[in-house]
């Protein structure tokens, strides 16, 4: 008996023991998914976080390794010859590096110039099928409709978009040669790449993204222009503005903002599908001399079939149907986030620019008080993220009106002063 008591005692202590013991794995599962969902958050936020380091000695050993590929025939481009060979395109700095991304700056004979690519290396990139299957050949033989079908579905890929062969000129990869195997290869990597089939398409048809100027296997050169960031008194390098801080500063802000309110109009109205930027900040942004505002950094830039795509995801609520600044609402009755964007990129524009510029007086006595305030509430009801009845904003239209009508006002009254 006195045996069997003590075999109950032990097993009533084992059986505390497993309470206690699933309790405590419980709560370290419990304390586990904190901490992933803290850092998933952290990540989502600061993307930048797990970034590598920017360096020049290794930014000069990819450039080395891309050579080298070069030589070996295992890809080709426009820049390579200067880049390798001539010694007119050279390596300055490196400007960043971001989840794989390579940002380079570099001298391309006498003008300042940024190369791009999404990997660090050509090999990182999955080969085209097609060149596989032809290795013997050298690619000579592919027939080009079957080419042709590729390159479009590659662009659709990434653009979310059917073009016709006849838009297609951008990613041609030009006359077969000698280096048509490597000319194939690199046109591949390229169409990989979302940021450079958006700048190939978009060049020729908007002052507000880069045009590419050139390419070497998987990276792409453009335009170097100095970015916005937060670090700026006005967000962008004005120092050299005549007459800044004062009224030279205010009507640069003034006609930089203009710029943003025409890219929004262009980005909405002039193409066959409104383009969404769903990462505004001051960095991916630049401005030319004449003030043009350019959007240099478009890995977040989506048609309107493939933002709808995004957007329409499972929910349980309308936070998780924010994909960055590009925000929908979510329907409880069957859980799915609804595949139309409740806020627009004027309004946040407004937000995250405008506001910085306008929601303090202007450094400049020249512009009336009254003209002050009343474009201190414009950008205010644009910015306002309450959407009524969970659809896009109704209104949008009318206060990109007011808001062109009010910074036009700004730039008479400045004007005005200077005489």
């Amino acid at each position: 008996m006195a045996r069997a008591a003590g075999a109950r005692g032990r097993a009533g202590w084992y059986g505390r023991r497993g309470r206690c013991g699933r309790g405590a794995l419980l709560a370290f599962a419990a304390w586990t998914a904190g901490w992933v969902l803290a850092a998933t958050l952290l990540l989502r936020a600061h993307p930048g976080v797990l970034s590598e380091r920017c360096t020049n000695e290794k930014s000069r050993r990819i450039l080395a390794a891309l050579c080298q590929d070069y030589r070996g025939g295992a890809l080709a481009g426009d820049l390579c010859e200067d880049l390798c060979v001539a010694g007119k395109l050279l390596f300055q700095r490196c400007l960043h590096y971001n989840r794989g991304k390579k940002v380079l700056q570099a001298d391309w004979r006498g003008r300042p110039v940024v190369l791009k690519s999404k990997e660090e290396a050509f090999s990182s990139f999955p080969p085209l099928s097609l060149l596989e299957e032809e290795a013997g050949e050298g690619g000579q033989d592919i027939p080009e409709a079957e080419l042709l079908l590729m390159v479009a579905g590659e662009v659709k890929s990434a653009l979310g978009l059917e073009l016709s062969n006849s838009s297609l000129g951008p990613w041609w990869p030009g006359r077969r040669g000698p280096r048509w195997r490597g000319q194939l290869a690199s046109l591949w990597a390229l169409l990989q790449q979302e940021e450079y089939v958006y700048f190939s398409l978009l060049q020729d048809l908007s002052p507000h993204v880069l045009p590419v100027l050139g390419s070497c296997g998987h990276f792409y050169a453009v335009e170097f222009l100095a970015a916005g960031s937060p670090h700026y008194r006005a967000l962008f390098p004005l120092d050299r503005v005549p007459g800044a801080p004062g009224g030279g500063q205010a009507k640069a802000i003034s006609d930089i903002a203009l710029s943003f309110l025409d890219m929004v109009n262009h980005f909405d109205s002039d193409f066959s599908h409104r383009l969404h930027l769903c990462d505004i900040k001051p960095e991916n942004f630049a401005i030319r001399s004449d003030f043009t505002v350019v959007a240099i950094d478009v890995d977040m830039a989506f048609f309107e079939p493939k933002m709808r795509e995004i957007l329409e995801q499972n929910c349980t609520d309308d936070e998780d149907c924010n994909f960055f600044d590009c925000f929908s609402r979510c329907d409880l009755r069957v859980n799915k986030c609804g595949a139309q964007r409740v806020n627009n990129n004027l309004q946040v524009i407004c937000d995250k620019i405008f506001r910085h510029w306008f929601s303090a007086p202007l450094k400049s006595s020249a512009v009336s008080f009254q003209l002050q305030l009343q474009l201190q509430e414009a950008v205010q009801e644009c910015a306002d993220p309450e959407v009524p009845s969970g659809n896009t904003r109704r209104d949008a239209p009318s206060v990109f009106w007011k808001l062109r009508r009010l910074l036009q006002a700004t730039l008479r009254e400045l004007q005005e002063a200077e005489k």
